[in-house]
């Protein structure tokens, strides 16, 4: 680890949070940290912030009066959050920083996270926000971004706010003094997709591709999971994709709770990246457990009370024949190679002897009508097991070596 301090940038409008942001810069400094501060205000200039709003307005091709003249808060976030990314970015290509930190309402949430979501992952991230106990989708995004509960608006320096501050401060210089960026890694990058439900038999699987020098990622499908892994799908160098929780795609054909919308699973097929499709938790859709109440919730649907949060509702035929018909569509003109397996014996741990929602009779009928609808480009195999079973989880470690045989070698 370098000697040298390490550069925390600093994103406060000093317009309305002057107080707030002298107070983090002294903490970051007593860290031990170089304080770079973007300054992205718009009311009015203070002064003294390494990177002014004449520079960010300027970065985003106008003057700061040019700016305020627009006249609509919106319009005008978004000028400034264009230039403050363009110099946040060069700010890093230049004299390379350890960390990002900011603090703010719902303006200044937006702005920061916007310029955070647009560094790599591993560098590290602090939003201190009064909207962090909320609905912080929307803001995170597919990045790595830790968000802090401000408890207080953000107006002055209180007894609660001071240790809020003062936390997020010292977080962000705890991982900035150990931050290191990472050397590309030149093992071949698995994708896979899962829930807890699917856990043995992708434990099988990642475990057996490490052994073999893969490295693997993988893919939690509550719909923000689903769009991380196709976002990684579109930018890296992707030797495979195991997508085998495909419960997003029934989410999205039922208005379950957990849908990562209608791209879902594309991007590395339009890539002619190697994926393998298995109907992991096709057995069911995910709904609110607060709707699973009353005498008929699901229209006679089957269900299982996962936890407060979420239900599973079991699919019949029908269902699982529309979520073929959804793969079918998304892997028809795939430029690379594409496989659906299909476990005979249940698509989950629900879908199991042991569990909540099993019917032996779907699977065999949903592999007739895969055979019948995918198109040509698709290699559909059935298996006489479980998708948690061993010998399941050795198949798709299988097609893997296969599929990526060429690639390694080349």
């Amino acid at each position: 680890m370098s000697s040298a301090k390490p550069r925390i940038l600093l994103i406060v409008t000093q317009d309305t949070k002057e107080v707030e942001g002298q107070f983090l810069r002294e903490c970051l400094e007593e860290a031990g940290c170089d304080v770079i501060h973007l300054d992205p205000s718009v009311r009015r200039t203070v002064g003294g912030a390494e990177i002014g709003p004449d520079a960010v307005a300027a970065a985003a091709g106008k003057s700061i009066e040019d700016i305020r003249a627009i006249g609509h808060e919106g319009k005008i976030q978004m000028e400034m959050i264009a230039g403050a990314s363009k110099l946040a970015l060069e700010t890093h290509a230049s004299t390379p920083l350890s960390g990002i930190i900011s603090v703010g309402g719902s303006m200044g949430t937006t702005l920061g996270t916007t310029v955070m979501r647009a560094f790599p992952y591993g560098l590290p991230k602090v939003m201190i926000s009064t909207l962090a106990s909320g609905f912080t989708a929307p803001f995170v995004g597919l990045k790595d971004i830790v968000m802090v509960n401000a408890v207080c608006d953000i107006s002055g320096i209180n007894s609660i706010t001071l240790d809020v501050y003062r936390n997020g401060a010292f977080g962000i210089a705890g991982m900035a003094h150990h931050y290191e960026k990472r050397v590309a890694d030149k093992r071949p990058l698995v994708l896979i997709s899962t829930l807890g439900t699917t856990e043995r038999g992708m434990r099988r699987l990642r475990e057996s591709l490490e052994g073999d020098g893969y490295e693997v990622m993988v893919f939690h499908t509550t719909g923000m999971g689903g769009q991380t892994l196709d976002a990684i799908a579109a930018e890296r160098d992707v030797a495979a994709i195991v997508d085998m929780s495909l419960v997003e795609i029934n989410d999205l054909i039922h208005d379950g709770i957990c849908s990562a919308g209608p791209d879902r699973g594309t991007a590395g097929l339009k890539r002619g990246i190697p994926v393998i499709f298995a109907p992991g938790n096709a057995d069911f859709y995910i709904m609110p457990s607060p709707m699973a109440v009353g005498d008929d919730p699901f229209q006679g649907r089957r269900f299982h009370v996962h936890n407060a949060a979420l239900t599973a509702v079991r699919t019949g035929q029908a269902d699982l024949e529309k979520l073929a018909d959804h793969v079918a569509g998304l892997v028809q003109e795939a430029p690379g190679p594409v496989r659906f397996y299909v476990p005979l014996k249940g698509f989950s741990s629900h879908d199991s002897e042991e569990g909540y929602l099993h019917d032996p009779s779907l699977p065999p009928k949903f592999a007739t009508y895969v055979e019948a609808v995918m198109p040509a480009n698709v290699d559909v195999r059935r298996f006489d097991a479980h998708i948690n079973d061993a010998i399941f989880g050795d198949a798709l470690a299988d097609a893997v070596r296969e599929m990526t045989k060429a690639k390694i070698e080349a």
